[in-house]
């Protein structure tokens, strides 16, 4: 058997309601802690669905500052102003409260505010230094599994981001309660879950870090997710799906945390970074491209998924694979998301750029079961059109 490390979160609880129970978790696990800092956004927080948390913690006598200040694809300049925030409330612990973008936040402020490295040093794998705030983690989404994972990413220029890859970035706590994500629309709850489906496939299929471990999570995340998205799209108020779905995106994030995303991701983030389109939506639309390109290499794994998603299904190990195929296809029909480039405003004119973007991201084409070009990032493109 090959040799493998596997890596994750400390503690996790999954349970509905749990969120407003967060000052006896605390007091609990972290009892030197004082002064907390919430790191969330303006949307999630206009919601009132903290606000339960917020009064639990205040009863067990923490001092409580709200950092609501996040933006989808977080700059530079977010960051550092939480880290700031941090500081001057004499920050003893950090609590990441929504999608993928306040968790991250929220790990970097862990790792920056009581350390002296600034955050371009921490860019890549394994330069943070040091000890981190304790860190608990609450999503609000079921898609990134940023609870999980040590990755947070910043973006650094107009179109460009940058990541930050470090054993610190794992949470002390990743809390999982589906009544925070009940207020979901439809479609990001299909566009969510289909990124979290997106890590589990990649994660079963990454070409140097595929592990038993990371293998068994992968497997357990895509039966939750697959049996309950459409579900939760189409009854958002459904408190068992909804928690299937965390949990799957949970267990998930472990998987691809240990065992690295590829092609899919590595298309997907020029997609966002240039036009601005919703991670999960930019993952969704090149994932069928993405696989139908791999099959030749990956076919086999593709197969075993498939026994998952769509049982029963007979044949050879490409016929199946086409299966798994039509079957996120229609999950993403069915759900009302956008399934075409063109339809988010891209055209043929803007192919030659996603591509040359696409080849920069090296750290995860590495990944990917079958090399890709720059020609086959391009015809990808195309057939996504």
């Amino acid at each position: 058997m090959t040799a493998f490390a596997f890596h994750t979160v400390a503690s996790i609880v999954s349970e509905p309601g749990a969120a407003a129970r967060l000052g006896p978790l605390v007091a609990e696990r972290f009892t030197n802690a004082r002064r907390a800092l919430i790191v969330t956004d303006a949307g999630f927080l206009r919601t009132g669905l903290l606000e339960p948390a917020r009064a639990s913690l205040a009863e067990r006598g923490l001092a409580v500052q709200i950092f609501s200040n996040v933006v989808a694809d977080p700059p530079e300049q977010i960051v550092i102003e939480a880290v700031d925030c941090a500081r001057a409330h004499e920050t003893d612990l950090v609590i990441g409260f929504g999608g993928g973008s306040s968790m991250d936040v929220a790990k970097l402020v862990a790792v920056l505010a009581g350390s002296e490295q600034p955050l371009n040093q921490i860019y890549g794998i394994g330069k943070v230094t040091g000890q981190r705030l304790p860190l608990i983690q609450v999503p609000t989404t079921a898609g990134t599994g940023s609870e999980v994972t040590n990755i947070a990413i910043v973006t650094t220029g107009e179109t460009t981001k940058m990541g930050v890859v470090s054993p610190q970035l794992y949470a002390d706590l990743a809390l999982l309660d589906a009544e925070l994500t009940l207020g979901l629309p439809p479609l990001v709850t299909a566009a969510t879950g289909i990124d979290a489906m997106v890590h589990a496939i990649e994660a079963y299929t990454s070409k140097h870090k595929k592990n038993p471990l990371s293998d068994n999570l992968a497997r357990q995340a895509l039966a939750l997710l697959s049996r309950n998205i459409l579900v939760a799209v189409e009854n958002g108020s459904d408190l068992e799906a909804r928690q299937a779905m965390l949990l799957g995106a949970c267990l998930a994030g472990q998987a691809f945390s240990n065992a690295p995303v590829a092609a899919v991701h590595a298309l997907a983030y020029p997609i966002g970074g240039i036009f601005h389109v919703p991670h999960g939506l930019s993952n969704s639309l090149v994932l069928p491209h993405v696989l139908r390109f791999n099959a030749s290499h990956a076919a086999p794994l593709y197969a075993e998924l498939a026994d998952i998603v769509v049982p029963g299904t007979g044949g050879s190990a490409e016929d199946k694979t086409e299966a798994l195929i039509a079957a996120m296809q229609q999950i993403a029909q069915r759900s009302g998301i956008q399934t075409k480039l063109v339809q988010m405003g891209i055209s043929e004119n803007d192919l030659d750029r996603l591509a040359d973007d696409a080849m920069l991201q090296t750290r995860l084409l590495g990944n990917n079961p079958r090399e890709l070009t720059r020609a086959d990032a391009r015809a990808i493109y195309a057939a996504a059109l």
